[in-house]
């Protein structure tokens, strides 16, 4: 069902979001305090049995210093050439699969680097990256309100700074133009992504699918679906902690990053997704800050959002301002 803001209110909703007067210090300190560890790049070729490309398994430091493990495929023909670089994050509960999982991005001819998301990949998706931090007492099950006390021990902080490691890391790869560097990610990957964005000032480009961790403050009221259900159930048993928990919220939340991004973006959204709702896609959209922007309306889809017809339609845009 619609059960959002009809489309053209959508396209000028531009609600007021909170943030935190420290933003933008906050996440230059973060990222600072990351830099003083060695970003301790390794990559390790996988026979993986395809002759048309070459897989690596990748090793760097991230957050904390900690090792986060990604795969990097490239273009086993690319002559000794760079090829612009897709950095890839995963959705909630994924990491970087397995070493032969799909291969568009170099079959195509760019560089792919799948990351993993720490902490998260239990399922095929899997990762191989811990979360060595603790989490707090009364937390439910789930990595939203893991650290949701502060925004100092929020899960998110460790992730985007994990990601923003992972195009420091990409830019010193085997094959890999640092010049030319694509983030992508569907829901929780496209939140990932447009932090990214938002943080790392020289991208050539950012593909955002059905995006999570957008307008939380509003999606946490509108829609009773996980993960942002794991918040409500927070609140029901921390009544008092609201405030604190919403302010940590604000530093995290990807519609804040999308307001300091400035690469071409391509966007979409699901017209019945009840688990990342319109509103909260379009108030990032709205609040993206390049004029070379677009997003792909698909009204009669959920949080599978485009699927393969999508997946062609970024391949275009893609190849129309980063060239393999």
């Amino acid at each position: 069902m619609h059960f959002d803001l009809p489309l053209d209110q959508l396209r000028q909703y531009r609600p007021e979001i909170a943030v935190p007067e420290d933003f933008d210090g906050f996440w230059a300190g973060t990222l600072t305090e990351a830099r003083r560890h060695d970003l301790g790049v390794s990559a390790a070729l996988v026979d993986t049995g395809f002759a048309a490309i070459e897989t690596y398994d990748v090793r760097f430091a991230g957050f904390g210093g900690h090792p986060i493990r990604a795969w990097l495929r490239v273009p086993a023909d690319r002559r000794g050439g760079q090829a612009p670089v897709v950095i890839e994050y995963h959705g909630y509960g994924g990491g970087r699969g397995w070493a032969i999982d799909p291969v568009m991005w170099p079959l195509a001819g760019y560089a792919h680097l799948s990351v993993d998301t720490r902490g998260q990949g239990a399922g095929r998706q899997r990762s191989a990256t811990p979360d060595p931090e603790p989490g707090d007492a009364g937390e439910p099950t789930g990595w939203m309100t893991r650290g949701i006390r502060a925004p100092e021990t929020a899960y998110y902080r460790r992730v985007f700074t994990d990601a923003v490691r992972a195009v420091e890391a990409a830019r010193t790869l085997p094959g890999v133009d640092p010049a030319r560097v694509v983030v992508t990610g569907v829901s929780q990957g496209g939140g990932i992504a447009l932090a990214v964005a938002g943080l790392v000032r020289d991208l050539a480009a950012a593909m955002v699918d059905v995006p999570f961790l957008c307008h939380i403050e509003r999606a946490i009221t509108l829609t009773d679906r996980d993960p942002y259900q794991e918040i409500v159930r927070f609140l029901r048993a921390h009544r008092e902690e609201e405030p604190v928990v919403l302010r940590t919220l604000s530093y995290v939340d990807a519609a804040n990053h999308a307001v300091r991004a400035n690469a071409p973006a391509l966007f979409s959204v699901g017209l019945m997704d009840l688990t990342c709702p319109p509103r909260t896609v379009f108030a990032a959209y709205n609040r993206y800050h390049c004029d070379d922007k677009e997003i792909v309306v698909y009204p009669y889809n959920d949080h599978e959002g485009g699927q393969a017809p999508h997946e062609q339609a970024k391949l275009d845009w893609l190849r129309a301002r980063v060239a393999p």
